[in-house]
């Protein structure tokens, strides 16, 4: 058995752990890394055999006996492996040494093992030095390391460990390089973080300088306060914690040039091991730059674009807006979507504009659908606008008048016509079909979504004309003291989006009663071989096909629970876990409770107060549901073109022009009309020309993917520019703007009720298997798919909403607080925070110190108005912009 290898050797990895190997290797490569030895695996099992002659550890360890562990591993090294030990530190000159415990399971995908063992700085003298690497052989059987491994399914019997000793290398500066950047996930960017003396602190997360290095520059750079460096003792063994001058504190721990000539050090190391690399780093005092770690990143964020800043527009006399349709589309717009919804929305609000608005109100160039930094935009010209604001006090009489222009109405007869242009696409022969064929498909397919959602939109001001009014006066006129709030009286009835909750309901109860299924799919194991599973595929596939088409957003690359039943499934798990509340019961609860307050009411109240609020309730409860079954089939549509697409998708392909059929989403509309017609003319026979087109295809998606990943992370302004137009609309908008710094947060609270609870931040269905029962749901913004997460969530607060959003109406029906339209709370809350949520008061608080409190902050009020005729015009261009 072998002892002892030296850092100068090949050794592999068995012999030497993961560390000694990369050690090793960057070593050899001519790369400055200090020599040193590395005490072999094979002396670990001498030690273990010597430590654990009757082999109890895999018990102890399987039992969870900490105390059994840590007394076999007080046993001292035997003579000889000590006397090996020695002898190598002693050919190595001796002096001041760094010990280094280096894994076998290190650095596997997915799991780097960093910080798991433990390791030594300033090491003097041959006893230290050997009880050194005994405490690094007991280390593998740490606590945290045996839960590391357990998460990340290591078999605890099979593991060993070495031990690298190094040149102890004193340190003016130290830290960690990143040759990939670990924030962004930008392969050309480097990442440094450093700090004044060893580099044990910024290894831990504390106080350190980061430094981003690209193309052989430093682009930025940001200097902290550094209040404590890490030095070697001078008294002996160890490391000692020294107070940084007051003067120096903010002085920077690595310069440009060194800075970049690391990033330079770092792509090599990363040439040598064929992946990103993260490096520990040490300035000696003499200037040298030395690596005395690298292991490969393992948990690298996919590259991400620079996020945007500029939100200038191309005409600064007109109103640009993200409302309406767009509280659908939160995210920036996939390349082709953008493209194909474009001319669908403008058109679609064209036609229903043209019903309450003369031909003289209209004309071309007022409207638009542009994409400002990939996110959606209403444009209205200047002189449109100020000739719709002349019309709407008439337009809002049509709205809520008996005639057909009736938003009501108008849905009852614009639902059938939606419902059968889907009816006419799904009967055709997709696969049959010509590319161009199928392309014409979707747009006509989106023209009628947009089309359905301009006239949805019309039945929206229609329920605010009777609901906002009866809060404000029931609150004013009629609320005692300790009365149920106005929410009360709008709660217990149902909707499609109660009824899909309902289904998947009654689908886990079915699945709880017959124990062999309910198992699998507990477990999430395949159905093959169980009796029932047919059957439930069969009830599955039925609820898919009546509620699958929920969207979470408008843009069809994002896929719906018909094509991806993972949410479904997710929520079916937690019901079949007899968590939440039967839809039914809470249903009945809440119409007692209604009906109790009802009853109450309008018995004590005077003729008057009861001739003024009564009719406003009946129409409130009325058109409540109402607006929730016209938006929840909004997405009708969308499974057939995503099948549609996809197929497309699929033909590009087989003919080599792009990767997997989910890039048709990132063409662009003309490029994907252009295939089609290649696809249609039979060019695949051109194979050079496909080769050609293939290479720039898969950059220029990669590229597009990259920027929207970067546009994704901004903040967009509801409303642009700053002019007159923002002066007289930016109140009405389903979002605050104002940069919110303090541990408070504003919003409107819609539903009552105060909870504190941990948060969780779900940005989309692809989060919602995160969701835990009991948090606090954060989110962008709420859509009828997510109607589920209410049955576990807490409380709810969003980005983007209003007292009539989804979120409004389904966290009323739940009984739960919400807080909507904070603008920001996804970026300021993080998981596992734990917030208080005050919907009476329209707040949520953060803990303390978690930011700077904003001085003079002053709340937007959403929705705040007067009852009088421009007011409501006001309101009624809200809900049709």
């Amino acid at each position: 058995m072998e002892n002892i290898g030296w850092l100068d050797q090949d050794r592999g990895a068995v012999l030497v752990g993961g560390k000694g190997a990369n050690l090793s290797r960057m070593l050899r490569a001519g790369l400055p890394v200090p020599n040193g030895f590395v005490v072999t695996t094979d002396a670990y099992r001498r030690y273990l055999e010597a430590a654990d002659p009757q082999g109890h550890l895999p018990h102890l360890v399987d039992s969870g006996d900490e105390a059994g562990i840590r007394e076999l591993f007080t046993t001292p090294l035997p003579e000889d492996l000590a006397h090996d030990v020695v002898t190598a530190w002693r050919d190595l000159g001796g002096g001041a040494v760094a010990v280094r415990s280096s894994g076998t399971a290190e650095d596997l995908t997915g799991a780097s093992f960093a910080g798991q063992q433990d390791s030594y700085l300033n090491i003097r003298g041959a006893d230290v030095l050997v009880d050194a690497v005994r405490r690094c052989f007991a280390s593998l059987w740490n606590e945290r390391a045996v839960a590391y491994r357990t998460r990340h399914g290591v078999d605890q019997h099979r593991v060993a460990l070495a031990v690298v000793v190094q040149k102890m290398v004193e340190a003016q500066s130290a830290g960690v390089m990143f040759t990939a950047n670990p924030v962004n996930g930008r392969r050309d960017e480097t990442l440094v973080s450093a700090t004044f003396g060893l580099g044990e602190q910024a290894v831990q997360g504390g106080a350190a300088d980061t430094v981003v290095v690209r193309a052989g520059t430093v682009e930025q750079r940001s200097t902290v306060d550094k209040r404590v460096r890490i030095q070697s003792s001078t008294e002996g063994s160890g490391t000692v914690d020294l107070a940084v001058a007051p003067q120096d504190r903010h002085a920077s721990a690595l310069t440009d040039a060194q800075a970049v000539h690391l990033a330079e050090l770092g792509h090599r190391v990363e040439e040598i091991f064929q992946a990103p690399q993260d490096i520990e780093w040490v300035l000696a005092p003499d200037g040298a730059l030395v690596l005395v770690q690298a292991r490969p990143i393992t948990a690298l964020s996919q590259t991400v674009g620079d996020i945007p800043e500029d939100w200038s527009v191309p005409d600064d006399k007109a109103m640009y807006v993200r409302a309406s349709i767009i509280e659908q589309m939160p995210d920036p717009l996939s390349p082709l979507f953008a493209d194909m919804v474009r001319p669908a929305v403008v058109q679609g609000l064209r036609t229903v504009l043209r019903r309450y608005f003369d031909d003289r109100s209209l004309r071309p160039g007022d409207l638009d659908f542009p994409t400002i930094n990939g996110y959606a935009y209403y444009y209205y010209g200047r002189d449109g606008m100020l000739r719709l604001l002349k019309q709407s006090p008439q337009a809002v009489a049509a709205l809520g008048g008996r005639s057909q222009l009736n938003g009501e109405k108008l849905w009852e007869s614009a639902h059938p016509a939606y419902q059968q242009v889907v009816a006419n696409w799904g009967e055709q022969d997709l696969e049959g079909l010509p590319s161009r064929q199928l392309l014409v498909g979707v747009q006509s397919l989106l023209d009628a979504a947009c089309e359905y959602y301009a006239t949805v939109q019309a039945v929206i001001p229609l329920a605010a004309s009777a609901e906002l009014p009866f809060t404000r006066l029931y609150t004013s006129l009629a609320k005692q003291a300790g009365g149920p709030p106005a929410s009360v009286f709008l709660q217990g009835f149902a909707s499609l989006p109660i009824e899909a909750e309902r289904s998947l309901w009654s689908l886990a109860q079915w699945c709880r009663e017959r124990p062999g299924l309910a198992d699998a799919l507990l477990a999430d194991r395949p159905l093959g071989g169980i009796a029932e599973a047919a059957d439930f595929q069969r009830r599955l596939a039925e609820h898919l096909d009546r509620f699958g088409h929920t969207v979470q957003t408008l843009d069809f690359m994002v896929p719906v629970p018909a094509d991806d039943p993972t949410p479904v499934m997710e929520t079916l798990r937690w019901y079949m876990g007899a968590k939440g509340l039967n839809p039914d019961e809470r249903l009945n609860q809440q119409t007692a409770r209604r009906e109790a307050a009802e009853a109450e009411l309008f018995s004590r109240l005077d003729p008057a107060r009861k001739a003024i609020l009564q009719p406003l309730l009946v129409k409130a409860q009325h058109l409540a549901p109402v607006r929730e079954d016209a938006l929840a089939d909004v997405g009708l549509a969308w499974p057939l073109m995503r099948r549609m697409l996809r197929s497309l998708g699929g033909r590009l392909v087989d003919l080599g022009v792009v990767g997997e059929a989910d890039d048709i989403f990132w063409l662009r509309r003309d490029e994907l009309t252009a295939f089609c017609d290649q696809l249609d003319d039979g060019a695949a026979e051109q194979t050079a020309t496909m080769a050609e087109q293939t290479a720039t295809m898969a950059e220029l998606v990669e590229a597009r993917r990259i920027a929207w990943r970067g546009q994704r992370a901004a903040t967009p302004p509801q409303l642009l520019p700053h002019n007159a137009w923002y002066k007289m609309f930016h109140r009405f908008m389903p979002a605050m703007e104002t940069q919110q710094e303090g541990p408070v947060i504003k919003g409107l609270g819609v539903s009552q009720g105060r909870i504190t609870g941990p948060a969780r931040v779900i940005r989309g269905p692809e989060d919602f298997d995160q969701m835990l029962p009991g948090e606090v749901l954060v989110s962008p913004i709420m859509t009828p798919d997510w109607t589920p997460l209410f049955a576990m969530a807490a409380a709810v607060v969003t980005d983007v909403g209003g007292p009539l959003s989804h979120s409004s109406i389904v966290a009323r029906e739940y009984g739960i607080p919400a807080v909507l339209g904070t603008g920001i709370a996804t970026r300021r809350i993080r998981n596992g925070m734990l917030i208080t949520v005050d919907a009476d008061r329209g707040q949520v608080t953060m803990p303390e110190g978690e930011a700077p409190v904003e001085s003079g902050f002053k709340p937007r009020v959403p929705y705040k108005f007067a009852f009088g005729a421009a007011a409501a015009a006001a309101l009624a261009l809200r809900k049709l912009l």
